[in-house]
């Protein structure tokens, strides 16, 4: 099967471009998110390929008010890699790594936008994530993160908003292998994993950009932690990073984190805004989950999530992320910025005092 990628010097094996290895989990997928400068108008977009699955979906968000609007789109993709489009949410790939432009064509939804981020330094490239469930593969995925300014103009029922050219932002590519679309007929004899601890913490500063992320097991062991600060010096990475959280009362969120990154930094994350429910964009979504056909004609879908809707409890609502304000602590002097707290905790995680399944935070 020959698609236009074909004619692009883009393959990673002796197949067409169309065939990406053989595991039927394997995944390609853009996301991003922007923020005004105080927190009060939030969105966030992404796009994914599941070539073994032959479906392309995508997702726009908007939170303001309190009022979190998403529309959803999907479409099967007959193998073809590079139409970036689905439904009326496109992307356009300006200058690679530096500058992308998001479309969200009028449509009998609230949402319509056209937005450009332009980067503020080369694409960190994370440790590579891998993780097995018993004998199975269950993760095996490299991810790239960038923080950007957004500029354009969206709007919400027919509301105007005007994004200045210093709302912040993230984006993050990823592609490999994690589980998408339907669920596998038979499970490992193990059982399907009951445990997951996430956190990331994309944040900007006025002269720099800084990541911080770390899946632990329920011991609290990290398989996969990284800081890394970008600025006027390049990268620095910092591989012994360590945190602490305070939980709001009766929940698994955050009210404050704090982290040691090594060598004289530190940083602190406070939570002052309301939070965005990631399965507006189809995390964890029982029927607009990452890879689900929709059938032959594309679908296109639209809901809102009101503040209550957002609250803990709603399993629509346990993986978030919440606008943050930051303090980067580095050699005596204080930087004060902001950022972004994904969250998602599932199961026990022993330094931060989480037990059973989705109990509260003790």
């Amino acid at each position: 099967m020959l698609t236009k990628g074909d004619d692009y010097p883009l393959h990673q094996t002796s197949e067409p471009i169309a065939f990406a290895g053989t595991d039927r989990n394997f995944y390609d997928r853009y996301f991003f998110n922007g923020y005004s400068p105080d927190g009060s108008v939030f969105f966030a977009a992404a796009m994914g390929f599941y070539p073994q699955l032959g479906i392309v979906d995508a997702s726009f968000c908007v939170l303001v008010d309190g009022v979190q609007h998403n529309l959803r789109a999907s479409r099967r993709s007959g193998g073809e890699r590079l139409d970036l489009s689905v439904g009326p949410i496109s992307l356009e790939i300006d200058a690679p790594l530096e500058v992308i432009t998001l479309r969200i064509a009028p449509n009998d939804g609230p949402l319509t936008a056209e937005l450009t981020f332009s980067a503020r330094h080369f694409p960190i490239e994370e440790p590579r994530f891998i993780r097995r469930n018993g004998t199975r593969l269950f993760m095996d995925y490299t991810r790239m993160t960038q923080n950007g300014f957004w500029s354009g103009r969206l709007s919400v029922d027919g509301r105007p908003i005007e994004v200045g050219d210093g709302w912040p932002g993230t984006r993050d590519r990823s592609w490999g292998v994690r589980p998408v679309g339907a669920r596998e007929p038979q499970p490992p004899p193990e059982g399907n994993f009951s445990q997951f601890f996430w956190l990331w913490t994309p944040c900007n500063f006025a002269d720099r950009s800084l990541f911080f992320h770390s899946n632990d097991d329920g011991e609290g062991s990290p398989w996969n932690r990284r800081a890394v600060i970008a600025g006027e010096r390049g990268e620095q990475h910092f591989d012994a990073a360590t945190f602490g959280i305070e939980w709001q009362p009766g929940t698994r969120r955050v009210a404050r984190m704090t982290a040691d990154l090594g060598g004289g930094r530190s940083l602190a994350l406070t939570p002052t805004g309301p939070v965005f429910a990631m399965s507006g964009l189809g995390y964890t979504h029982p029927h607009w989950g990452h890879g689900l056909d929709h059938g032959p004609e594309p679908a296109v879908a639209h809901d809102s999530m009101a503040e209550a809707e957002r609250a803990w409890g709603n399993p629509l609502a346990m993986h978030i992320q919440a606008f943050v304000t930051a303090e980067l602590t580095d050699g005596g002097i204080t930087h004060r910025g902001v950022g972004v707290l994904e969250q998602m905790f599932v199961g026990p995680h022993a330094p931060t005092r989480l037990t059973g399944l989705m109990e509260p935070a003790s």
